[in-house]
């Protein structure tokens, strides 16, 4: 199993830091870095700003938000990274949800398997540069021929020949269609919500997906990324402090990322067996109650998500994610030193 520096997407502002911490998870052997984007900065700068001083590491986005681009931009952001970092780009992309897709990017959310085939399709006809890129729609129709149209569009083929024809594809999927999907059209998945103690559940749905006609990997060759939030820590009282810690930002998932009738985050907390509160998590962070309903995420689900505590119980923890099939594990680390210091761990 390889480490991924999980850098994520900005708060209010820029993070501090960030060099630094890139710099070290070069030198210190991880695999990959990779940048989020949310509603404010976007996945892809940052990745290549940052990205620009290393020589070695993987750079992928997880995710990007495929509404926010048409497949044509975002092949064209993929190929021009590509050759600016000498062939190391993962192309993570998701759907997000209905509220950032048709409340920031003006976007219809509705059939998001089907968009999110066409967009993979598209995707991958630019990079091959076989022949100008058509598609019929519904989604992406190329030429554009709807409303509006002049009747002027042709097929094109980019200028730019691709250093890579076949730059791989990890996709971010959380229901079982969307999972199923994603292990038969991707090269690897990105999950949310993936831990040792619910992988078992999401087995069948992969399985699924490798099983259909002209599925695109195997078991044996396809990439499961998960991300964590690792930390060393010296003490039980270090250690509660960082688990507290982490419980509000599992409440803001669980019961605020989304409306009320449709929240994906929170489908996938109720099958993970936690529906008993998160109907009660998202009622009280609803309605402004945010500490109340931190305070009702349970200590073992902060550590089936998540490993902290000392070195030894890092090492179990991080062997027992491998042991479900992770082959890379995307690290949120906050300093240089801790980089180092957990490279030295797993090394």
């Amino acid at each position: 199993m390889k480490l991924g520096l999980q850098l994520g997407y900005w708060g209010a502002q820029p993070p501090d830091g960030v060099a630094e911490l890139v710099a070290a998870a070069e030198s210190a052997g991880f695999d990959a870095l990779f940048t989020a984007e949310a509603w404010g900065s976007d996945a892809f700068t940052p990745l290549a700003w940052w990205g620009r001083e290393t020589s070695r590491l993987r750079l992928g986005t997880s995710i990007v938000q495929m509404s926010g681009r048409t497949p044509t931009s975002i092949a064209m952001h993929v190929l021009t990274l590509d050759h600016l970092s000498g062939g190391r780009v993962v192309l993570g992309m998701g759907v997000s949800g209905p509220q950032v897709v048709e409340g920031w990017y003006g976007q219809p959310f509705s059939k998001p398997l089907a968009r999110t085939r066409e967009v993979v399709e598209i995707i991958r006809r630019v990079l091959a540069r076989k022949e100008p890129v058509t598609n019929p729609g519904p989604h992406h129709p190329l030429p554009y021929d709807g409303p509006g149209a002049v009747g002027l569009g042709k097929p094109l083929r980019s200028i730019v020949h691709p250093l890579r024809a076949d730059v791989p594809i990890w996709l971010g999927a959380e229901g079982p269609k969307n999972v199923a999907q994603t292990a038969e059209i991707a090269d690897g998945w990105i999950p949310i919500f993936y831990t040792p103690k619910t992988a078992g559940m999401y087995q069948p749905w992969l399985d699924e997906g490798f099983a259909r006609p002209g599925a695109r990997r195997t078991r044996a060759d396809f990439e499961i990324a998960a991300t964590c939030h690792l930390q060393i820590t010296a003490g039980e009282d270090q250690r509660r402090a960082v688990v507290d810690g982490l419980k509000p930002v599992i409440a803001l998932y669980m019961g605020g990322m989304g409306a009320k009738d449709q929240n994906f985050h929170k489908d996938v907390f109720d099958r993970m067996g936690y529906d008993s509160i998160s109907g009660r998590v998202q009622e009280l962070f609803l309605s402004g109650k945010r500490d109340e309903a931190a305070a009702l995420i349970p200590d073992e689900l902060v550590d089936d998500m998540h490993i902290v505590g000392d070195a030894g119980y890092v090492r179990e923890r991080v062997a027992a994610w491998e042991e479900t099939g992770v082959t890379t594990l995307l690290l949120s680390l906050r300093s240089a030193d801790e980089v180092r210091q957990v490279a030295a761990l797993l090394a």
